[in-house]
This record gives structure tokens, sequence and C-alpha cells, in this order.
């Protein structure tokens, strides 16, 4: 049996809307910096204009992605289509390393072959406006991604505002380049720039694929953990096998729930009712979960405060501490 939670749900609309802008913003960005860069002849510039080529690109990419996670699930995708936007996320920082490397040969390639930087001074104040915006788009996008719980927004948003980061220490270097007129400060500026570019893409890549694998949030539960413990049924025996993945905007969580042996049907399910209730009405997001129910098999008798137990084979002892090694553990410590 599933439930689902009847709070806060994610509006894909808004997520696709947001990235619409994000794509749109990235491309007048980018063409912005192109003309500096053709205005000054500065490898320096020729770094942000370079970057702002894998904005473009990842935000026609995470449009797209957004688009297809907002589909329903349907025969061939039960779990919906979120994992587009891990997808994108990852491309994303495979084309920031490429750009990265890219980068990096021009300012050692300029460092042997120096040429005439042009108009500096209004090439910096196209790359400081360029800057100032990314941040604002970089925030729009995060603040957006963190409500719709959106990995591909928050994901992008940090790289725009990571460009914004190194646009303030390429004005920064490029304001001592016009000053001193060293023209080798050009490639070395683009050569520290370059290898920023490629940590934050190796981050963003380490990050995403860790959603890809399914990789376990022990973080959210150890939260979900102490939520039952403090709120338990004096029926619930034992919980196990929780485990927990993120498709989309939806949590899916699975565990088996431990009964007395000697419930009936109808309130075994009552019990798994309230477990469910318990889970899904505490937290905001999509909440789908999959609950099994095993009876005690009158192993638990130190574990069960069911003082009218007719197959007691031990006085209670202690309830069951719901250690996290035990509660993600696929079969229950045994008892015997």
């Amino acid at each position: 049996m599933d439930m689902q939670s009847q709070g806060q749900q994610a509006k894909p609309e808004i997520k696709f809307k947001v990235q619409k802008v994000i794509a749109l913003s990235s491309f007048i960005i980018f063409a912005g910096k192109l003309v500096a860069y053709f205005l000054t002849n500065s490898v320096g510039i020729l770094t942000d204009a370079l970057e702002s080529t894998v904005n473009v690109a990842t935000g026609i990419i995470t449009l797209y992605s957004v688009y297809i996670a907002t589909k329903p699930q349907d025969d061939n995708h039960p779990y919906g289509h979120g994992k587009a936007e891990f997808l994108s996320a990852s491309v994303e920082g495979f084309l920031i390393i490429v750009a990265g490397i890219v980068i990096i040969y021009e300012a050692i390639k300029r460092l042997f072959l120096p040429a005439e930087i042009l108009q500096l001074d209004v090439g910096i104040v196209i790359v400081a406006i360029a800057g100032l915006l990314n941040y604002l788009l970089g925030w729009y996008s995060i603040r957006t991604g963190k409500k719709h719980k959106s990995i591909a927004l928050i994901s992008g948003g940090k790289h725009l505002q990571s460009d914004t980061y190194s646009s303030i220490g390429l004005v920064a270097g490029l304001l001592i380049l016009y000053f001193t007129g060293e023209v080798w400060l050009d490639s070395l500026i683009a050569l520290i720039f370059g290898a920023i570019i490629i940590v934050t893409g190796i981050r963003i890549l380490k990050e995403t694929t860790s959603h890809l694998m399914d990789e376990a949030d022990f973080k959210l539960i150890e939260q979900f953990r102490n939520l039952i413990k403090e709120n338990k049924s004096n029926k619930w025996i034992d919980i196990h096998n929780f485990k927990l993945v993120k498709y989309g905007n939806a949590y899916h969580i699975n565990c088996d729930l431990v009964l007395p042996y000697f419930l009936n049907l109808d309130e075994a399910h009552d019990e798994g009712e309230k477990l469910k209730a318990l889970v899904v009405e505490n937290f905001p997001e999509e909440i789908i979960f999959h609950l099994h129910i095993d009876e005690c098999f009158k192993i638990y008798c130190k574990n069960c405060r069911q003082k009218d137990c007719p197959g007691r084979q031990s006085e209670f002892v202690t309830e069951s501490d719901f250690d996290l090694k035990k509660f993600i553990s696929e079969k229950p410590e045994d008892k015997s």
C-alpha cells in the first residue's frame, strides 16, 4: 500500500519557467562577454566567455531535463522521470571540466604567443555587469530549486554563482593588468580561473553521481528514525529494512514493521496506516511509502510491551533501540 504526502507539493511548471528565464539570460550574458573578448583580445576575458558557453549549453540541457522530469510516471517509468535532472547536472559538470581544460590550453598558448590587449576598461565593465547578473540568476535558481526540490536548478544556480566569484577575481586581475600593462598577467589570470572552473566541475560531478547511484542519505534517514522512535506505538515492536531514494520531487520509502503475531488483519492494517501517517505528515516533501508488515514470530518478547500476549516466551526487558545500523538492515537482529 502506498501513501503520498498532502503537504507542500512541487510545481513543475514553475521550475520550467525559471529555467527558461535562466537559459535566455545566459545566452545574453554570453553574447556580452563575447563582445568584450573581441574588443579587448584578452585571454582572461576569453576564460569568462568560454565558461558562459557552458552556461548556455547546460541551460538548454537543464531546461529539457526539467521538462522530462515533470512528466508523470508511466508503465515504462514506474518511478517517474526525476532522474533526468541528475543526468543534466552531471552533463553540466562534465562540460565545465572541458571548458576549464580549454581555458588552460589557451592561457599557456598565449604565454608563448603574446598578443596586444585593447580597450581593457570597456571589457572590465562588461565582465563586472555580467558577473552581477550571474549572481542574481544563481540566487533565483537556487532559491527556486530548494523550494521545489530540483537538483538541476540548485546545481545550475551554484555554478552561476561560482561564475560570479570567478568574475570578481577576474575583474581584480584585469584591473592590475590595466594599470601595470604586464601582458603576461593575462595568461596567469586565465590559468588560475581555468583551474577553479575544473574544480567546480569535479565537485558538481561528484554530487550528482551520488544521486544517480542512489547513495543513501543517512542524515535524512536519521531524521525519520528519530521521528518514529519518539512517536512509536506500543504495538510497533521493531522497524527495519528502511530504504529511502529520491526520484524527481518524490521520496520513495520502504520499510518492514514488526507487529504482535496475534493481531488480526484489520488491526495490523491500522498500525501500518499510523506509521505511514506519522512519516508523511511530518515532512513537507512528497512521500510515497511502501510498507511490509511482519509478525513477531515470538522472538521479540524481550522488546514487546503487550501484556496480554498469549504466546509470550519471556518477560519484557526494553524496547528496540532503533539503532541506525539495525534500522536500515534487511534482516532484523536475531532475538531468540
